[in-house]
């Protein structure tokens, strides 16, 4: 594609604000399917019009709630609409970002977002998808959300972490360059008809592995906070998973900085990974 209309759904959270600048910077036409403009995923509203003569979504969209059942219900339902209304559209690709892991977990949130893909690649458009490692951004609200007074407890977890806008990027050349956008399409779907016949879901990670609760001292003293950083151990699939190595990407994945260290450094001192 040259000068494409892409739309964006999720357009205004963490990752769909990085996409939509990155597309935006590239001369293609932006359009935000979001709440707050005016377009439901769940219900609908507004689909018809955000769609007409897009080329391509991007799905980064986020559910509500980590947990399984609500997330898994509001991740198919937002793809069969996304789906339906793009065929009605005359929408030829459809990109949706996932985690890497999933199709190992035994329930929680990897489970729901696992729904998610094959909700995308039962479709009449085309689609392709990325599973991506955490975000760089992810550790400065897991700090806020972990914080109980002067102690901040933070799951246990190993992360090939990657900054936001690297996955944003990567996403728009998938949705915008025939080439790379169908050969990760058929890969995908190769690999989600049978992966051990097709080629592997594409990754993409981080260039080193991380510890979380490491991560979050440098967030720490970038900040001057003189909190105390421990980690918990969680019982629940989600938690065991990013505990054991299973979010770590597998050997066909690509590699893209920053490293954390080299992002943080970017970042304002208030608001670092956050």
């Amino acid at each position: 594609m040259q000068r494409a209309k892409i739309a964006v759904a999720g357009a205004t959270g963490r990752l769909g604000r990085h996409v939509v600048g990155v597309l935006g910077a590239a001369g293609h036409e932006v359009v935000p399917i979001s709440r707050s403009a005016g377009v439901d995923v769940i219900t609908g509203d507004g689909l018809a019009e955000a769609l007409k003569d897009a080329d391509a979504i991007i799905d980064v969209t986020a559910g509500p709630s980590s947990e399984q059942r609500a997330a898994t219900e509001f991740f198919t339902t937002a793809a069969r609409n996304l789906q339906q209304a793009g065929e009605r559209a005359g929408v030829t690709r459809y990109v949706v970002v996932s985690i890497i892991g999933i199709e190992k977990s035994a329930g929680g949130y990897g489970s729901a977002k696992l729904a998610h893909e094959q909700a995308v690649l039962a479709g009449p458009v085309p689609a392709g998808i990325l599973r991506v490692a955490q975000f760089h951004e992810l550790v400065g609200v897991l700090m806020d959300l972990g914080r109980q007074g002067d102690v901040i407890y933070l799951p246990e977890m190993r992360t090939q972490i990657i900054a936001a806008r690297t996955v944003a990027e990567a996403l728009a050349v998938m949705a915008t360059r025939p080439s790379a956008g169908l050969a990760a399409a058929r890969a995908a779907e190769s690999a989600g008809a049978d992966a051990s016949a097709g080629a592997p879901v594409p990754e993409l990670a981080g260039p080193r592995e991380e510890n979380l609760a490491s991560l979050a001292r440098l967030v720490a003293a970038r900040r001057g906070d003189q909190v105390r950083i421990e980690e918990v151990k969680g019982a629940d699939p989600d938690s065991q998973a990013a505990a054991d190595g299973s979010l770590l990407p597998g050997p066909h994945a690509r590699l893209a900085g920053p490293t954390f260290e080299e992002w943080l450094t970017t970042q304002p001192d208030s608001a670092s990974a956050a």
